[in-house]
């Protein structure tokens, strides 16, 4: 018990040791203060620690190490002294100890196998590295077999075994035809992880005499072929006309039809297995099942779920990988195959081990005498590692003692160094799956301060901006820095300075008094030194006139200025740009020193001009802009295109080149300003006419560059500021000499159109470029860091060529160039193009939904690797939809709305969604073949919101005190309702609002019965919805209160009485019989001469009435076919019933305007007077009942 408490103690102190140590050193990398330094040996390049090399070449095993003074080398072979001297074919490089082993004159790379240790040392110590096992690579032959051919029934499963040699590394297995082409494989034929290809069931098409399985070698760049395997499938119609005769009735093959077999497993075999993985590497487990239809296979984890963006499957779902496993991902994994007979299914139970890997790797030590340091070394696996130190490459149990360090497990600590305590330690972290070495040194030194900064440095810096001085250092033990300014100034202290840990000066904000010499002191107990540098502090560069905006006519001239200020001691450069470029290489721009002045305007010189000051310290720059507007015309001059060139002449004919020369035509008062050059190549385009070049209005020759094997002809045309002349003449034709191509196809690409293939396409050259007959192209491409050697191949004169085979969308080099039947042309450039994009493997992970507001969410998610994506990243899609609304808990039609966010955008906004409902959606990342797999949907819910409008409002039920009121409920509540508010006020007949009243209703009701109203009152009613959120959209409407009751039962009882009905009655009698005498009188022919009668008459109340007002004159008998005219006036209501009889009394009679004269004829026709009153309310349009003539006289 005592003993365990001591321990804790001393591992208490430790722990406080540690915290209390000094850090170590850091020693800048200054060239030539390392060349100073002593070090102890680091290496730095080795080979790696299973190191297969090609038997056919020299081998080189790498060690490079550092150190001062520089190390010497030596090395070990199977644990002891390996003396190079002693070998003629063995030879080390000079300044290094990498070996050159020479197998090409006579050396065999087998009697050089063996465990390789190289050990670099100096006076300071000795590192090591790791052990470097050689092995030749071996490609052996495939041993002669005889292969009997395999016949097989349809639906039956089959095997063919590829058994490749046994070779150094594994070789890569795929099957071929004799054609050199892949055979096709599905879920139904694949090839295995152990190189057998494997068919679920045979079928018909399987029968060929060459399957053939190829074993390719890297290391030696060989391929291996196995000879070809015959497969012959017997359907079941063919075995009752061919084999009947041979076989008896209970043969197998006798006449039984194909019959659908449930899955059994063809690898692995059994119901369990166990596999062991380590650590970081890639788990593949594999299950291949027979059966009739095919199965599918699915993966499944035990107890668990398969990782997340780290599994694949591949081989149609028959491999499960696993990239990257950890302990996490040991476990069963079970693999089903499934068809519609049943499953069969297959345990494989995995462990993950681990070889060492490191968590604290030692590091460097650089001390001083005296200091104390600790060297770390920690790393894990499974089973945990077991860690052992080396000093100088011994066991440290054997290595010189040093009383400055004490071992502790996986530190050792070093207390009060001396120089004599440098050395190399080793750390060696192993167990049994591998193992990690690593070299850290302890450099103990004692060196007095320098100063690395140049001496009187100068600094220079703009007012108001920060300069920092440097002091760069070493010394050891760590030197302290001081800075003074001036000779003999006092210590630099205070806010106003800032001072940096590698002894950097900072002064944030320098003024014109912090020009001066500043001295940095840096000391320690060895010695002192210090170091002097200036510092000088600029004025500011600046525009004092700025270029200002400018509009100018066409033709004129214009000048922009920029006067500067900068400090005198300063170079200013000044440079002007046009539209942040440089300006047009154009005699009409003339800058000088405070302005650039532009002669004879153009349009083309509208644009932005912008002057730029320059100094070795500051830059500053101002803009303006200049409008070049037309020069107003002058009528007298009528301007033209310019008439054609004539008399086009070619001398000095070369194989290249074409002197070309011509007769301007007339400009018609605009000066030309160029001539445009164009070609027609008879012998490839004859007809079309190409632009060959563009010269100054000014130059009427042209030397014109051409290609080999061209027919030319030129033309020229004439250009003003009006417009282009008409083509001139075509000149005679001049035939150019072949020669190879002078260029390659542009615009080559490399995408594939399927996931195993590349497709190489370009630009071909036009018919003038190919230089001369027979134009071809080589194709060329290698898998980028993959193949060494380019594979070509010489196509006619195409613009495609495709490379089947290959591995879903990896990066290929690419050339094409052209060759005709003089020879190839210059080398092309390499382009990078990719095979085919297959739909990507993963979902996106961590979808989340942050919902924003009632409308609006915003959705993230993790990127997918993209190595997962197997094509072009595009883009991820959202997939959202409405599953229902929580107010209603209906559900109804799904309908997905998507939204694509380009790129590698990891979140994007879900507008226009419904409030206080639930959602679901789904991520999925997009390449150029589609889309990859949903993400697992996500639900997520919309807070309330306001709802809409009461779908309707309806009153109903008027009486003279009160209204009933119904209602229906919002379409979208978006929430829960809490009520209903109901407004009113009365409107009088100024259509003035009364006051206001507001009620609130339960959100369960419907309907409300409206009381104490006033009676014959007309109400506006205001009605919406309310949530916890607030009210919505209001609905109104308007009613009206019923009269008086008394009034009411008065003109029921009048129109009830028997006197009322029986002067109603003569009163009708009276008209029946005036009417009937009318009738009588006007049917006796003759004419009634209305309008004497009414002049006749004094009564100003009956006048007549004009044609235009809608009246007539007077009535004659022979127009008796045609029916009585009357006014065009209606009532101030503008309602006609069309069911009302045009010759009806009600129309024509009213009030006292409607009256008959003493010969019966109808005055009040004619009288013009047709007024009503004007409707109220809902009343009819038609004549005025009696009882509402009655009420008029109340």
């Amino acid at each position: 018990m005592m003993k365990k408490k001591r321990l804790s103690a001393s591992k208490a102190s430790l722990v406080l040791f540690l915290c209390q140590m000094i850090s170590a050193l850091d020693v800048p990398l200054d060239s030539k203060l390392l060349e100073e330094l002593s070090q102890p040996p680091t290496i730095t390049q080795q080979s790696p620690k299973d190191y297969i090399v090609d038997p056919r070449e020299n081998i080189v095993i790498q060690c490079e190490a550092k150190g001062k003074p520089p190390p010497s080398f030596s090395w070990t072979r199977n644990g002891t002294h390996f003396d190079i001297d002693k070998d003629a074919q063995v030879t080390m490089k000079p300044n290094s100890g990498t070996l050159v082993i020479n197998i090409m004159n006579g050396g065999k790379a087998e009697a050089y196998e063996g465990i390789y240790q190289c050990t670099a040392r100096n006076e300071r110590g000795a590192a090591i590295s790791n052990n470097i096992v050689i092995r030749p690579s071996r490609s052996p032959l495939w041993t002669k077999e005889k292969l009997e051919p395999h016949q097989v029934r349809e639906g039956d499963s089959l095997v063919l075994h590829c058994r490749p040699p046994v070779g150094l590394p594994p070789p890569i297995i795929f099957w071929m035809d004799n054609a050199f082409q892949r055979l096709p494989q599905s879920e139904r034929v694949s090839q295995g992880l152990n190189g057998d290809l494997y068919f679920s069931n045979v079928q018909p098409e399987d029968t060929r005499e060459d399957y053939i399985c190829y074993a390719r070698f890297n290391h030696t760049q060989t391929i291996q072929q196995k000879q070809p395997i015959s497969v012959k499938v017997f359907s079941m119609d063919s075995l009752n006309d061919t084999i009947a005769a041979n076989l008896s009735d209970t043969d197998i093959y006798g006449a039984k039809p194909v019959t659908e077999k449930q899955p059994i497993l063809l690898t692995p075999t059994g119901s369990t297995s166990t596999k062991v993985e380590l650590r970081g590497s890639v788990l593949l487990l594999e299950c291949i099942a027979a059966g009739l239809p095919t199965p599918g296979i699915h993966w499944i984890k035990e107890g668990g779920e398969l990782p997340a963006n780290r599994t694949f499957f591949e081989n149609f779902k028959k491999t499960l990988k696993i990239i990257d496993v950890s302990e996490a991902d040991s476990g069963n994994y079970k693999c089903i195959a499934r068809n519609i007979l049943g499953s069969a299914y297959h345990v494989i139970s995995v462990t993950v081990k681990a070889a060492p890997y490191w968590i604290t790797a030692p590091r460097n030590l650089v001390l001083s005498p005296g200091e104390d340091g600790t060297l770390i070394c920690r790393a894990n696996g499974n089973p945990k590692p077991n860690i052992s130190w080396l000093a100088n490459g011994v066991p440290i149990a054997i290595a010189p003692e040093d009383p400055s360090r004490k071992v502790d497990g996986d530190t050792i600590i070093f207390s009060h160094v001396q120089e004599r305590s440098s050395a190399v330690y080793q750390c060696n972290a192993s167990n049994e799956y591998g193992y990690l070495l690593a070299n850290a040194f302890v450099n103990v030194l004692a060196e007095p301060p320098r100063i690395l900064t140049p001496v009187n440095k100068l600094y220079q810096v703009i007012a108001d901006s920060p300069a920092l001085l440097d002091c760069a250092y070493f010394g050891s033990p760590k030197p302290e820095i001081e800075w003074f300014k001036g000779v003999k100034g006092s210590i630099l202290r205070g806010n106003e300075y800032v001072f940096h840990d590698n002894g950097t000066l900072e002064i944030p904000v320098a003024q014109k008094d912090s020009t001066g010499t500043y001295t940095c002191v840096a000391r320690n107990e060895l010695g002192k030194i210090q170091n002097e540098v200036q510092l000088e502090v600029k004025d500011p560069t600046m525009i004092i006139k700025q270029p200002e905006y400018k509009v100018i006519q066409r033709y004129g001239q214009v000048s922009f200025e920029c006067i500067i200020k900068h400090d005198s001691t300063l170079l200013a450069t000044v440079t002007w740009l046009k539209d942040n470029d440089e300006l047009p290489d154009d005699e009409r721009f003339l800058v000088g020193k405070d302005n650039l002045t532009i002669m004879n305007v153009t349009d083309k010189d509208d644009g932005t001009y912008t002057c730029i000051v320059n100094t070795t310290l500051d830059s500053v720059s101002a803009s303006a802009v200049l409008t070049v507007v037309a020069a107003p015309p002058t009528p007298a001059i009528i301007y033209a295109r310019p008439n054609p060139p004539f008399d086009l002449e070619l001398t000095g004919q070369l194989e290249r080149s074409v002197e070309l020369s011509w007769i301007p035509g007339d400009e018609n008062n605009s000066p030309i300003t160029s001539f445009v050059i164009e070609y027609e190549d008879g012998l490839h385009e004859p007809g079309v006419w190409h632009y060959q070049t563009e010269v100054p209005g000014t130059q009427t020759t042209v030397q014109l560059k051409l290609s080999p094997y061209v027919n030319y002809s030129f033309r020229v045309i004439a250009v003003n500021e009006i417009g282009r002349s008409q083509p001139s003449e075509p000149s005679e034709q001049y035939l150019t000499k072949s020669a190879n191509p002078d260029e390659n196809p542009s615009n080559v690409q490399g995408i594939g159109s399927e996931p195993d293939n590349l497709v190489i396409t370009w630009e071909p050259l036009k018919g003038f470029q190919s230089n001369g007959p027979g134009l071809q192209y080589k194709v060329s491409w290698r898998q980028k860091d993959v193949d060494d050697e380019w594979t070509s191949v010489i196509v006619a004169n195409v613009s495609k060529y495709i490379v089947s085979g290959t591995p879903t969308f990896v990066p290929y080099e690419i050339k094409v160039q052209a060759l005709n039947d003089l020879g190839y042309a210059p080398e092309p450039s390499e382009v990078i193009g990719h095979s085919g994009e297959d739909l990507p493997m993963v979902a996106p992970g961590n979808v989340q939904v942050h919902v924003i507001n009632s409308t609006l969410a915003k959705v993230h998610w993790d990127p997918v690797p993209l190595k997962t994506v197997r094509g072009h990243l595009q883009g991820y899609k959202v997939y959202y939809w409405k599953v229902q609304s929580l107010s209603r808990r209906s559900r109804r039609h799904v309908e997905k709305k998507i939204l694509t966010f380009r790129g590698n955008k990891t979140f994007g906004m879900l507008p226009g969604l419904e409030p206080y409902s639930s959602y679901k959606l789904n991520v999925r990342v997009v390449n150029g073949k589609g889309e990859g797999p949903a993400s697992p949907d996500k639900v997520f819910k919309t807070p309330e919101g306001v709802p809409s409008s009461p779908s309707f409002l309806k009153i109903t039920n008027p009486t003279l005190d009160s209204l009933t009121l119904e209602w229906g409920s919002p379409t979208h509540p978006n929430g829960v309702l809490t009520s209903y508010v109901l407004k009113f006020q009365p409107i009088n007949n100024t259509h003035e609002l009364g006051p206001l009243v507001e009620i609130r209703i339960p959100a369960n009701e419907s309907s409300l019965i409206l009381k104490n109203l006033n009676y014959s009152t007309r109400y506006k009613f205001y009605f919406n919805a309310q949530t916890s959120v607030g009210s919505g959209s209001q609905i109104t409407e308007e009613a009206v209160t019923i009269m008086d009751e008394a009034m009411a039962s008065r003109q029921v009882d009048i129109a009830t009485q028997g006197w009322f009905i029986g002067l109603m009655c003569a009163v009708a009698l009276l008209i029946l019989i005036l009417l009937i005498v009318c009738f009588i009188r006007r049917n006796k022919g003759g004419k009634y001469p209305v309008k004497e009668k009414e002049d006749a008459h004094a009564d100003p109340e009956i006048q007549p009435m004009k044609e235009d007002d809608g009246t007539f004159g007077e009535y004659s008998d022979a127009e008796d076919h045609k029916p009585l005219k009357k006014g065009s006036r209606t009532p101030s209501d503008r309602t006609v019933k069309k069911e009302d009889s045009d010759d009806s009394l009600v129309d024509y009679g009213e009030g006292v305007n409607g009256q008959f004269n003493e010969d019966g004829s109808f005055i009040g026709q004619y009288s013009g007077k047709k007024e009503k009153e004007p409707a109220e309310g809902n009343e009819s349009s038609e004549a005025p009942s009696p009882v509402n003539a009655m009420n008029s006289f109340v």
